[in-house]
């Protein structure tokens, strides 16, 4: 199946959970998470949800972290639609958030983090059993990967797909993808 096809399907999927399922599958992803090893990272990304989309809810993911690794620094993108590039912001809380013209929480006040990142959670809309991944299709986080040398988790709250078919040279693969079921490593 193409990206396109995909996308539209995974999108009509996770718009279909009710609000007990969406929020179980979150709790389960947060299990799966928690199990993750932690010892060596310092400085996670991690997107923000578009919650009208039922996108996984990371704001559970990052209140896990401040209560049992304050010391790991979080870092929240800010996307540029002209260039399509994003930078990491420091993530100050909740108050320094404010959706942009595309529904999506981004920092206000956040300084911006130009330093290593360890580990990066990405957002997707569904992932193949080879680790690529079908976005939105802008290519922001392939962009944002290309540089970066961190451990690359995908979060979905479906099960992979057999393959994409048009996987190309810009497509950034991910290491592990977490699902409320598994964490899968490639």
């Amino acid at each position: 199946m193409f990206k396109s096809e995909i996308r539209k399907q995974a999108l009509k999927e996770r718009l279909s959970y009710r609000d007990d399922e969406y929020q179980k599958l979150n709790k389960m992803l947060l299990e799966q998470f928690q199990a993750l090893d932690f010892s060596d990272i310092k400085t996670i990304h991690i997107f923000l949800p578009i919650v009208e989309k039922k996108e996984p809810n990371t704001f559970l993911l990052i209140e896990w972290l401040a209560e049992n690794h304050a010391q790991i620094k979080i870092i929240v993108p800010k996307a540029d639609f002209e260039t399509a590039l994003m930078t990491n912001h420091e993530y100050l809380g909740v108050n320094d958030l404010q959706k942009n013209l595309y529904n999506i929480l981004e920092p206000q006040k956040g300084s911006i983090h130009d330093g290593e990142v360890d580990m990066v959670l990405i957002p997707l809309l569904a992932f193949d059993k080879m680790g690529y991944r079908v976005g939105y299709g802008k290519g922001f986080y392939d962009r944002f990967l290309e540089n970066i040398n961190a451990q690359k988790i995908g979060l979905s709250l479906s099960p992979a797909i057999d393959s994409i078919d048009d996987v190309n040279e810009h497509d950034i693969k991910l290491d592990f993808c977490i699902t409320p079921t598994e964490t899968i490593k490639f």
